[in-house]
């Protein structure tokens, strides 16, 4: 175990697939960071990562992948920071082979590229395979081809590259906060069944897993909780102890906020049960973590703890959901509500009467309480009516027919009434879903692979 002096500075590169650039490569450049970390995963990108690779096998990785390497690689080779991501998705060895070859073009000699395999179980999950949450039903089921599914996998994957040496270590669906959890877990000694370590670094994990939902950004709301200047707004960066205890703040002049109401927003964040927060390496307990400010930008975090870890692992399940059908024509000025009422009943009349879409239709208006229509019905708020709306309609299907037929009647309103329709527009994009199971862990054989700049 390190001493309580020694501290791990671990930067937050990316907290989704399409997070910005910008405070990536501030913290590479001045963050004096020993890891940066992106991650990019949600479980719909997993499926889509799939259904690429199958398009292009030289595709399925993040698409962001090289501009973030070519923005990167070198403040980070300079400054002796190592990088650790699930950019990989569904294809991990392309997007070791391209980082690889961005380093060559770069002129880093020796760089070490590790590729860690092995989340992908596609070949385990079969038509009898349960979905826990589609209602104990079964992959046969659900009706989809499958295109791919992966476990979770945490540290035991990430530590064999990063002990390897690997500067660069990028792997498919590792766990969200595993990311942060290995390196510490190697600079510190941690034994694997030190589980109230393993709850702390597991902690500043998930803290710095979303990016700017900790430093001011998701938490924004003008009046209410406001927050300086978000459009230069600062990813976060955590100091670690030997213990695990932490301080998380971001680069001085960046914008945002780092203080305990984003650190508790963040902290509560997908966790449904604070006192067992389930990840592959430890059950978490966040129930009795202390927040303290200690001044400008920086929370300190203790009191977070674990329990021994689940004996499975969750598997992320893609289903191929066809294409995703949306179209939409705006009405405005007087009597817009009204108007665009009647053209929602009159695609729904029509398109009922279409054996592919009957009942698989919906239709919204948006601006009049779209967002909360299944909740709260289509009332607007305050009993104003609006002066310009949008009807949306969107389908998904298996069949590509369907969802043309859609797009022809949405815009076929511009002429066939009711007045004043305008603004058309329609697309037809690929879909997938995704539904969740449980695998032993024993199952999921994980491995890295060196390749070298």
């Amino acid at each position: 175990m390190g001493k309580v002096k020694d501290k791990m500075r671990i930067g937050c590169g990316a907290g989704f697939s399409s997070d910005r650039l910008e405070p990536a490569v501030d913290l590479a450049r001045r963050g004096k960071l020993d890891w940066l970390i992106f991650e990019t995963i949600g479980e719909r990108t997993m499926a889509f990562g799939h259904r690429d690779r199958r398009i292009d096998p030289r595709r399925g990785y993040n698409p962001q992948l090289a501009q973030r390497m070519r923005a990167v690689l070198e403040p980070c080779r300079a400054n002796g920071t190592r990088i650790v991501t699930n950019m990989g998705v569904a294809n991990v060895p392309a997007a070791a082979q391209l980082t690889v070859g961005i380093a060559r073009e770069q002129g880093l000699a020796g760089l070490k590229v590790a590729a860690v395999e092995g989340d992908d179980v596609s070949e385990l999950i079969g038509p009898d395979t349960v979905l826990v949450d589609h209602g104990g039903r079964s992959v046969a089921e659900v009706g989809l081809p499958v295109v791919g599914a992966n476990a979770y996998v945490g540290i035991d994957a990430l530590l064999p590259a990063i002990e390897d040496g690997g500067d660069v270590v990028i792997a498919g669906r590792a766990s969200d906060p595993s990311l942060s959890l290995a390196p510490l877990v190697h600079r510190f000694g941690w034994k694997g069944d030190d589980w109230v370590r393993l709850g702390r670094g597991t902690l500043v994990g998930h803290l710095l897993e979303c990016g700017m939902q900790v430093t001011g950004g998701y938490f924004a709301d003008p009046g209410v909780k406001d927050v300086a200047r978000l459009a230069d707004c600062g990813f976060p960066l955590a100091e670690v102890d030997g213990d695990g205890h932490a301080t998380i703040t971001k680069l001085e002049g960046t914008g945002g906020l780092v203080d305990r109401r984003t650190v508790k927003e963040q902290l509560l964040y997908e966790v449904h049960d604070p006192s067992a927060y389930l990840t592959p390496d430890v059950t978490a307990d966040f129930s009795n973590v202390q927040i303290a400010q200690l001044g400008c930008d920086r929370v300190r975090l203790q009191g977070a703890s674990g329990r021994e870890r689940p004996k499975t692992l969750k598997v992320t399940v893609g289903f191929d959901g066809g294409v995703l059908g949306e179209a939409g024509v705006s009405y405005a000025g007087p009597n817009a509500a009204a108007r665009a009422r009647l053209a929602r009943d009159i695609l729904r009349e029509r398109l009922d009467r279409h054996a592919g879409l009957a009942g698989k239709l919906r239709i919204d208006i948006i601006g009049l309480a779209a967002l909360h229509a299944t909740a709260l019905g289509a009332a607007p708020q305050g009993g104003v009516e609006p002066a310009d709306v949008r009807v949306h309609a969107a389908v998904r299907s298996t069949d590509r027919s369907v969802a043309e037929t859609m797009l022809w009647e949405v815009e076929s309103l511009l002429c066939c009434g009711p007045a004043g329709g305008g603004g058309y527009r329609g697309q037809i994009s690929p879909s997938v879903v995704t539904h969740s199971a449980l695998i032993e862990r024993e199952a999921v054989v994980t491995r890295h692979r060196m390749l070298v700049a």
